[in-house]
C-alpha cells in the first residue's frame, strides 16, 4: 500500500511490515494536504495537473515548504472530471483553496476540500485558511470578485476575442438586464484582455437565459463559452423561453454591431460609417425605389455633418448578391460628422427596421472593398 514500507524481521513473529515515522505522517496528514480540482477538461492529463498547480502556487507566493514543486502526486477520475491534487504541506494546500475559479486549458475549475478532510484535526496540523498574502493578481484573480467570489450565480464568460473592450463586452452582456458585477481579467504586465470575464447579473434568475443564449455563438474567429463558473450548463426552465428568444435577438443585433464595421477595435472613429439592417434587398431591384432610398438616406445623413459619398451596394442584373448588399455607407468629410451620425442612427427604425450604426474602415471604403 505505502511505498516506503520495508520489511523487518522479528524473530518468531516471521517479517512484518513496518510503517518508517514519516510515511505515517504523511498519511495522517493526507487529508489535509489534498485538493479537490473540479471542472477538468477532457484533455486534462496527471502531468498536466501536477505541472499548471506547481506553477500557479509558484506564482501567487503559496509555495511554503521550500524550493520545489509544490505538489507531488495528482489522482484523476477523467471519466467525472475531477482530480486530487496532494500538495507538499498543509500550510500549501491550504493556500491551494484560494485558487477556487482558476482558468485550466480555457475553462474556470473548483478548487474545494476533499470529503475525507477532516477540520478539527486539520487545525492542529497547520493554517487551514489561504494566507493573506497571496498575490493572486498574478494568475489573474481578483479576491472577492473574479475567482476569489462564491456563489452559484457568477457567469464565466470565455472565448472572447482579444480586441473587444470592456464597454463592448458589457453591452453584450447586458442585452439580459443589468449587471452586478463584472470582471475583464486582463494580463498584469500588459494590461491587455486575457480573453475571459466574469459576471454576476442584479436580477439571479436571467443567469441560465444568458448562459443559454452566449453559450456557443461566434464573435469573429471566436467562439464563446458561457456558463455558471461553478457547475456546468443549466438549461433555462420552460417559462423562461419567451425571454430567452427575446435576449438571443438582443445578441444577434450585438454581434452585428461587432462584426458589421471593417476594424476589428470597434469603435475607433473613422470618416465612414456602416449601417445594416436598413434596406430591404428586394427594394434595390428597383431603379425608382433605389434612387428613393438613396435620396431619403442622404437627406437623413446630411443632419449630422458634411456629406461627401453615400453608397449603397445593389444585386447584379442576374439577381446575385454583390458585395455588401444590405448595408449603407454614408462617407464624411471628417470624423466629427461620422461620430454624430453613427451615434444618431444606430437603434434608429428606418421603415421598420431597427438600424445598426458602426465605424467602417477608409481603406477599405476607398477600394470598394464593402464585405467583410
Amino acid at each position: 500500500m505505502f511505498p516506503t514500507m520495508f520489511p523487518v524481521t522479528t524473530g518468531q513473529f516471521g517479517t512484518l511490515p513496518v510503517m518508517p515515522v514519516q510515511a505515517m505522517t504523511q498519511q495522517a496528514t493526507r487529508h489535509a494536504r489534498r485538493v479537490y480540482v473540479g471542472g477538468l477538461s477532457p484533455t486534462a492529463n496527471e502531468q498536466s495537473v501536477a505541472t499548471f498547480f506547481s506553477q500557479v502556487m509558484s506564482a501567487i507566493g503559496g509555495n511554503t515548504a521550500g524550493p520545489g514543486d509544490a505538489v507531488v502526486n495528482v489522482y484523476i477520475n477523467h471519466e467525472k472530471k475531477f482530480a486530487f491534487v496532494e500538495m507538499r504541506s498543509v500550510e500549501e494546500a491550504s493556500n491551494a483553496m484560494a485558487l477556487d475559479g482558476i482558468i485550466f486549458e480555457g475553462a474556470p475549475v473548483k478548487v474545494r476540500r476533499p470529503s475525507d478532510y477532516n477540520p478539527s484535526l486539520a487545525a492542529a496540523l497547520g493554517p487551514s485558511q489561504p494566507n493573506g498574502n497571496l498575490n493572486l493578481s498574478a494568475v489573474g484573480l481578483t479576491p472577492g470578485s473574479a475567482g476569489g467570489l462564491e456563489g452559484p450565480d457568477r457567469i464565466f464568460v470565455g472565448g472572447l476575442p482579444y480586441y473587444f473592450t470592456e464597454a463592448q463586452i458589457r453591452e453584450l452582456l447586458e442585452s439580459f438586464g443589468p449587471l452586478r458585477g463584472f470582471d475583464l481579467v486582463k494580463d498584469r504586465e500588459t494590461g491587455n484582455s486575457k480573453g475571459y470575464a466574469f459576471c454576476v447579473y442584479q436580477d439571479l434568475s436571467v443567469t441560465d437565459i444568458a448562459c443559454a443564449a452566449l453559450n456557443g455563438i461566434k464573435m469573429g474567429d471566436k467562439t464563446l463559452t458561457v456558463r455558471r463558473a461553478n457547475q456546468g450548463t443549466v438549461q433555462p426552465k420552460p417559462e423562461q423561453e419567451s425571454v430567452l428568444l427575446h435576449a438571443q435577438q438582443q445578441v444577434a443585433l450585438q454581434r452585428l454591431v461587432f462584426q458589421a464595421g471593417g476594424l476589428p477595435a470597434g469603435p475607433i472613429p473613422t470618416k465612414v460609417v456602416c449601417l445594416t439592417q436598413m434596406v430591404n434587398i428586394d427594394e434595390l431591384k428597383v431603379d425608382e425605389e433605389y434612387e428613393d432610398i438613396v435620396e431619403d438616406v442622404r437627406s437623413e445623413g446630411e443632419k449630422y455633418g458634411e456629406l461627401v459619398n453615400v453608397v449603397i451596394p445593389r444585386p447584379s442584373i442576374n439577381g446575385e448578391l454583390s458585395p455588401g448588399v444590405g448595408k449603407v455607407f454614408l462617407e464624411y468629410s471628417d470624423t466629427d460628422g461620422a461620430t454624430k451620425a453613427k451615434q444618431g442612427l444606430n437603434g434608429r427604425k428606418f421603415d421598420g427596421n431597427l438600424v445598426v450604426a458602426v465605424f467602417y474602415s477608409e481603406d477599405k471604403f476607398s477600394q470598394r472593398e464593402y464585405d467583410d
